[in-house]
């Protein structure tokens, strides 16, 4: 594997994981709260089903793009979510943002789900567990495959960049299954202050190759830009540290007299 496959399967690996540990609380979530694994199971299957006729929709298109018009685009849309995500991973590494909480969102989903009525429709005996598995796969699913036929398509190496999300994918899934609690252990903060700094990075690499730009030594320049973005948001964090709102103090005990 290259250096540019290498950057490609750690950028497309990491990105993927993320959703994918999304994904998995809300599942684990709706079959946990509802005790409705099967409903929550069919939930699951049927978004698949939909990301497969989704993806095949797609793929050709996407491919069927002249490079150059792809990479502009792509660069362009990869750079506006970098950036998004660069903002909320800087806020956040910052302490002016909370930081990302799998245990309190899967509270959270359990609380709703067990507040939810309970209702049937044909095979699915649970069709709330059933909807919120669903959506949650689908919305998930979704941004993996945008990932997947983007970098894959950018790189002219989709095969790569779909084992790469193959792979992220049944990991968690399979942590995920053998625990059954929300992943609070993986460094979510981390790997999105990671993944924001390489889709910064292949945007502005992306978007400049699709205005006609060459960048000096073509691929290896991503190991420059990478660096650059990664220090200038560490620079970011440390700037904005300094103005980070202090925690509210504990209340000073009072000593009761009897």
């Amino acid at each position: 594997m290259t250096g540019t496959g290498g950057a490609l399967f750690a950028a497309v690996f990491l990105a993927c994981a993320v959703e994918a540990v999304e994904a998995v609380t809300i599942v684990l979530a709706a079959g946990t709260a509802r005790r409705a694994w099967r409903s929550a199971g069919y939930g699951v299957a049927a978004g698949l089903a939909v990301l497969a006729v989704i993806t095949a929709a797609l793929g050709p298109a996407v491919t069927a793009i002249p490079i150059g018009v792809l990479r502009l685009v792509v660069g362009g849309l990869l750079l506006v979510f970098g950036l998004q995500w660069m903002r909320k991973a800087v806020l956040r590494a910052s302490g002016h943002k909370d930081l990302h909480d799998e245990d309190a969102i899967f509270a959270r989903e359990l609380d709703a789900a067990r507040g939810a009525e309970s209702a049937s429709r044909g095979m699915v005996e649970d069709w709330y567990a059933f909807t919120l598995s669903f959506k949650g796969v689908l919305l998930e699913g979704l941004e993996v495959v945008f990932i997947v036929l983007t970098f894959g398509a950018n790189a002219h190496d989709v095969p790569l960049a779909a084992l790469a999300a193959v792979i992220a994918v049944v990991l968690v899934v399979a942590v995920g299954i053998a625990i059954k609690a929300p992943l609070s252990r993986v460094p979510e903060n981390t790997m999105k202050f990671v993944v924001a700094v390489m889709l910064t990075t292949f945007g502005i690499f992306w978007g400049a190759e699709g205005a006609d730009t060459h960048w000096p030594g073509n691929d290896a320049a991503l190991l420059v830009i990478a660096p650059v973005v990664a220090l200038y948001a560490l620079a970011l964090v440390a700037v904005l540290r300094r103005h980070a709102p202090k925690p509210a103090a504990a209340p000073a005990l009072q000593t009761v007299e009897h």
